[in-house]
């Protein structure tokens, strides 16, 4: 797969999410520390790490459902600086799917006070569509949601999330429960949402498969950043080896 990349560190004048000095500490233990991150408009970048590496804290950090030290601005064109607006799709969502609830009544709950029991106005039917068209998915807003493939509901969350069109789009875990061919064409559609929108895109992964193939910039994280660079870069650096093979061998026997 070929995507589009903004390369480079330098702003330039254009609009960018920077987190300074983060750090979080909970119930005594020391989460997140210094931790450093710069992630341009029109850029996709993974967030890789082992478990308890600290990315859902970030995530949470960013959303602002979680204390912190340190700084979290967004960068607009121009030197502006505000609060970033973030959409955030979750990893895998439970819910029972033997309920009767329907794409169209999920986006409805969720943006609007509009009883259930009453049938749903042409305006906010169409509305429901124009944001499904964000994502090429007008033809699911009547489809139950227990009918839908891993692929389709995260086309249905990432809809969802970019309802207001945000600064920033997180996706936790995207790949997961998807498949090979789902996960591709997930791919392709970040991709065009990064062009169209000028989205800054920050996911996490623990997929390192085909990070070349779609990431702008790779983040290794334990506690704090360790190595930030191309996929390439990261993968073959002496941090990234460190990190994950300690990871085996504590998970040996």
């Amino acid at each position: 797969m070929s995507v589009n990349r903004h390369s480079g560190d330098g702003c330039q004048g254009a609009c960018c999410l920077r987190v300074t000095g983060l750090g979080v500490v909970a119930q005594g233990k020391t989460i997140l520390r210094s931790l450093d991150l710069h992630v341009h408009c029109g850029q996709i970048v993974a967030l890789i790490g082992p478990n308890g590496a600290g990315k859902s804290t970030l995530f949470k950090a960013i959303l602002g459902q979680q204390p912190h030290t340190g700084s979290i601005e967004f960068e607009r064109s121009g030197g502006k600086k505000t609060r970033p607006l973030v959409g955030y799709v979750p990893q895998s969502p439970a819910f029972d799917r033997g309920e009767p609830i329907s794409v169209l009544d999920l986006f409805v709950a969720a943006g609007n006070a509009w009883p259930a029991f009453l049938p749903v106005p042409k305006g906010m039917r169409e509305k429901v569509r124009q944001c499904l068209a964000r994502v090429h998915g007008e033809g699911l807003m009547d489809q139950k949601l227990g009918s839908l493939s891993g692929g389709e509901l995260q086309r249905v969350l990432l809809a969802l999330a970019l309802e207001p069109l945000p600064h920033v789009l997180m996706l936790d875990e995207p790949f997961s429960g998807v498949d090979v061919e789902g996960e591709l064409r997930l791919l392709r559609l970040l991709d065009e949402v990064r062009r169209r929108f000028d989205l800054s895109i920050l996911l996490s992964t623990h997929d390192f498969s085909n990070l070349a193939d779609y990431a702008d910039k790779v983040v290794l994280m334990k506690e704090t950043v360790l190595k930030v660079g191309t996929p390439r870069e990261v993968m073959d650096s002496p941090e990234f080896a460190a990190v994950f093979h300690l990871r085996l061998r504590e998970g040996e026997g």
